[in-house]
């Protein structure tokens, strides 16, 4: 991941603008692909497009930031498929395999997953979106040609914690979760995705030895499985929190911002040897009728504008691609929402070419030892 301040050109030109608002209403401020087109030579509108998402407060910032705006500026429903991405993955592999429509129009997805379709040449090019022209670098699938995959938002896998549990103040490092009081109430989640890095600092290692010894990280794990972890999803952080079930976890800050906005004490920090850094995206399965392929592009211009990300980056409370976006009150200089190249200095980065080649590996050590 490269640092965020670089920005592209910030506007979007008059004419283009004055197109979309005759083709979509002025309020979206939504190019049209192909900005000149008039409104009746636009491909027919399907009933519905169908975005695979993650389930809990993620739909829900989705549907309020995009889908509905979406619907609203399109007429098209918007139906959210709530599989888990990696279920989702070897479906729509084989669909565009066998030539048939894929389950979805579009994928909400990590990077380093959209990233392992992208190379399987299985993602339909997004350079044409005209809203691109307006976001940060941070958009840009770092190591791949053009756009197969368009990254909208960063986010850091925090130490989340409740204050209570740890009376003599904010755990400072990972290791602190080993203390046998925490046993059966931390929680990961279930292939231990953001806890390889820190572990592998934890354990005595180094990043720069990723990926070829990762021995560090395994022993640190080996030793996190005598807690008695509880594995989950999303969705389950929040709901462990909430009915107060674990007492550390790490999770995205978002599942513990969920919590407390409904009322539970939770805080989060990075720890000394770092947090993860990583990126989501949105991606176009191929094979696709075209009509249906043009109004899967508009729903991810739309998400490029700033009127969406504010809306669905403030629900999940993560920093976007788009300039000017307004951090939430509540994440006013958090270690989890970073802005600035000073920001990223604890937050740990590994390349999404190393993560594709190694991250199916990893999670299957990681279950293994936890079930081991």
């Amino acid at each position: 991941m490269s640092n965020d301040d670089k920005r592209l050109s910030t506007m979007i030109s008059r004419r283009t603008l004055l197109h979309s608002m005759a083709a979509a209403g002025a309020a979206t401020g939504l190019p049209m692909l192909g900005g000149t087109r008039a409104f009746a030579q636009e491909p027919q509108k399907p009933r519905e497009i169908i975005v695979r998402a993650w389930g809990g407060s993620w739909v829900e910032a989705l549907k309020a930031g995009v889908s509905d705006p979406f619907t609203k500026m399109t007429g098209i429903a918007v139906r959210h498929d709530l599989t888990e991405d990696n279920e989702i993955q070897p479906k729509v592999w084989a669909a565009v395999a066998q030539k048939r429509v894929p389950p979805i129009h579009i994928n909400w997805d990590t990077t380093t997953n959209a990233t392992k379709s992208a190379l399987r040449g299985v993602t339909e090019d997004l350079s044409d979106l005209p809203n691109l022209k307006s976001t940060t670098e941070l958009a840009k699938p770092v190591g791949l040609d053009g756009y197969p995959i368009v990254n909208t938002y960063g986010y850091v896998y925090v130490l989340a914690y409740r204050p209570e549990a740890f009376p003599n103040g904010a755990p400072k490092s990972w290791k602190d979760l080993l203390d046998p009081k925490l046993k059966r109430r931390i929680a990961f989640y279930n292939d231990g995705i953001g806890f390889h890095f820190p572990a592998q600092v934890a354990g005595g290692g180094k990043i720069e030895d990723i990926p070829n010894n990762m021995q560090p990280a395994w022993d640190f794990v080996t030793m996190m499985k005598q807690q008695e972890p509880l594995l989950g999803e999303d969705p389950d952080f929040t709901t462990w929190f909430q009915k107060g079930e674990i007492d550390a976890a790490c999770t995205i800050s978002t599942n513990a911002r969920e919590a407390r906005k409904n009322g539970i004490d939770i805080k989060w920090v990075v720890p000394e040897e770092g947090a993860k850094f990583d990126t989501d995206g949105l991606w176009i399965p191929k094979g696709l009728p075209a009509n249906e392929l043009y109004w899967a592009k508009q729903y991810i211009n739309l998400a490029l504008t700033k009127e969406a990300q504010q809306v669905w980056l403030d629900g999940l409370g993560l920093p976007g691609v788009v300039p000017g976006l307004t951090p939430p009150a509540d994440l006013a200089n958090d270690p989890s929402y970073p802005t600035k190249p000073e920001d990223f200095k604890n937050l740990i980065r590994v390349s999404s070419k190393v993560q594709v080649q190694n991250e199916s590996d990893w999670f299957a050590k990681f279950k293994q030892i936890m079930q081991g």
